[in-house]
């Protein structure tokens, strides 16, 4: 493996330490915080993207924009949320993906590569490229969703029993964690997918796709313990994973609904409480929160992924 290093940001010289215990008593950092007043009613419930932009991942920090990657070619769409309006802030390139991606407290957005097994980080402000991580070797590999973590972004890969720990905001080495105990990886499938950090902030949760179950991942050993659900037999087809305290909001991509559950104190038990679905879900794949409303994208697994194909993105209630 092989890794530039960034240059040290704001995050290093208000100290790794003291924000560590931020994220960790948050379980979602400041960002969350700020988005949790209400989006008023005239804000647009629905955006339009680039045709053939390919979407796949959402994220939101602490002001009201959006922002989505492409799996087309790593390009990168800022919406505000109180227009619908957007534009494309980094273009990509082709060869390159963006498929997960998280937006930091110093304004950079940590993105997963997908099938090129690279981590990149982008300055959401001016759209340029800070630096790459070469997480793994591209063959067999596929990097897909992020969290951000006391002093890590912990990226997952759908085709290997590993996780990977980037250093935000500093230099250092890249964490590779490989995944134990009860985890299942199934070949030939996308197992690894969404991820959050569990409601005490020392741990992650992480979706297997197929055949759709939960795990609590232990940071210092890799050890998974499969969730228990219940009210719900699986999670099949879960990608994006998002917590609200000890609320888990599964999207379940080609079923479109989202199943809604309580997790136990210590996230060893998920129980259903509900799902949400719209008609206008069309194979959604992950989603973040900005007030009392859930913004998602519409990936269209299931349409022609051409550049002319249509994409949109969608905000439905909590």
């Amino acid at each position: 493996m092989t890794w530039n290093h960034p240059q040290p940001s704001r995050r290093t010289v208000l100290g790794g330490a003291a924000l560590a215990a931020l994220a960790a008593a948050t379980g979602a950092g400041a960002a969350h915080a700020a988005s949790a007043a209400p989006a008023p009613a005239a804000w647009p419930t629905e955006f339009p993207l680039p045709d053939g932009f390919l979407p796949e991942g959402i994220t939101i920090g602490g002001k009201p924009y959006a922002y989505m990657g492409s799996r087309a070619n790593g390009a990168v769409h800022r919406t505000d949320l109180r227009t619908g309006e957007g534009t494309v802030i980094h273009e990509g390139a082709l060869g390159t993906a963006a498929i997960g991606l998280k937006l930091d407290e110093d304004g950079l957005l940590y993105v997963s590569g997908g099938g090129g097994g690279s981590a990149r980080v982008i300055d959401s402000r001016t759209g340029e490229l800070a630096t790459t991580y070469q997480l793994t070797d591209p063959t067999g590999h596929f990097v897909n969703d992020v969290i951000l973590l006391g002093d890590r972004a912990w990226f997952t890969d759908s085709r290997d029993a590993v996780l990977y720990g980037v250093p935000r905001g500093r230099a250092g080495e890249v964490r590779r964690l490989p995944l134990s105990g009860d985890w299942v990886q199934t070949p030939n499938v996308n197992n690894a997918n969404g991820v959050v950090g569990t409601p005490d902030g020392r741990g992650l949760i992480v979706v297997s796709s197929s055949p759709g179950r939960l795990y609590h991942v232990d940071l210092k050993s890799g050890h998974a313990t499969e969730i228990a659900l219940v009210g719900a037999a699986d999670v099949a087809n879960g990608d994006g994973l998002l917590r609200i305290g000890r609320a888990l909001y599964v999207v379940q991509n080609r079923l479109n609904l989202i199943a809604v559950f309580d997790l136990d104190a210590k996230a060893r038990t998920a129980t259903l409480r509900r799902s949400i679905t719209d008609p206008r879900f069309d194979v959604p794949t992950t989603a973040a929160r900005w007030g009392d409303r859930l913004y998602l994208v519409n990936a269209r697994f299931t349409s022609p992924q051409t550049p002319e194909t249509t994409f949109n993105g969608v905000a439905v209630p909590l």
